[in-house]
């Protein structure tokens, strides 16, 4: 089987530095415990990968088109099939008062988003920051273990998977004549964060679902349940 541009891929995957072995980022929750870099607040397990949308590295999005599903393969990537190579003209030296205007009190390590990229601090000093907005795995070799869990063929599916990337999975979705009918129901938590990824997943519909013209968004509330009101304090008893 070979995949093409538009396929909706269901993969889990491990990276690592090749130069020293160490593990920068996987999906697999265990492998970043054993590691030392679990996070508490990150989303472990199979994630979406769209071919053809610069969602992955040049090399993986390649190698991935000749796999099978259910198959794992192992490979090491260049930086040029990677994240790239370093480049000087991302370093800049920046007064440190641009920071304190954005009510921002720079700390090395610290990412920041600079001209609409990402940034990371790398040192203040004498009122001046110097910040890179290169990748930090710019200019090395990479190892990437990959495993196609599924391909996903349906619109439903698809949609399912793009709500995941999201963090807004739908209740339902219904695919008909062209159109998409989702429904949020009030078991899902409409905070902010919300009304972003619902807003991203309509327009990563339109952009990777061809067959579909038109999306209604249906959202459930439920009344909140009565709070009993509290008893007013005593305030006699209290001074007593």
């Amino acid at each position: 089987m070979t995949f093409n541009d538009g396929d909706f891929l269901e993969v889990d995957y491990s990276v690592w530095n090749a130069s020293d072995n160490r593990l920068i980022a996987t999906t697999k929750a265990d492998e970043a415990k054993s590691a030392g870099i679990y996070n508490e607040k990150g989303h472990y397990g199979p994630v979406l990968v769209i071919l053809g949308s610069n969602g992955v590295i040049k090399g993986l999005d390649r190698e991935l088109r000749a796999m099978e599903p259910s198959q794992k393969k192992k490979f090491t990537f260049k930086p040029e099939d990677a994240f790239g190579q370093r480049s000087e003209s991302l370093v800049r030296v920046m007064p440190l008062s641009d920071f304190r205007a954005r009510d921002i009190n720079p700390e090395p390590g610290m990412q920041v988003t600079i001209d609409d990229m990402t940034a990371v601090i790398k040192s203040v000093n004498s009122g001046r920051v110097v910040v890179d907005a290169n990748h930090p795995y710019a200019g090395r070799d990479v190892a990437y273990e990959v495993n196609i869990i599924k391909k996903l063929d349906t619109d439903n599916d698809k949609i399912a998977a793009l709500g995941d990337t999201y963090n807004v999975k739908p209740s339902s979705a219904q695919i008909k004549d062209k159109g998409a009918e989702i429904i949020f129901d009030d078991k899902v938590k409409k905070d902010a964060d919300y009304f972003v990824g619902k807003a991203s997943l309509v327009a990563a519909a339109f952009n990777y679902l061809g067959s579909i013209d038109n999306i209604i968004v249906k959202e459930e509330y439920a009344r909140p349940k009565a709070v009993a009101p509290k008893e007013p304090e005593d305030v006699e008893a209290k001074q007593k």
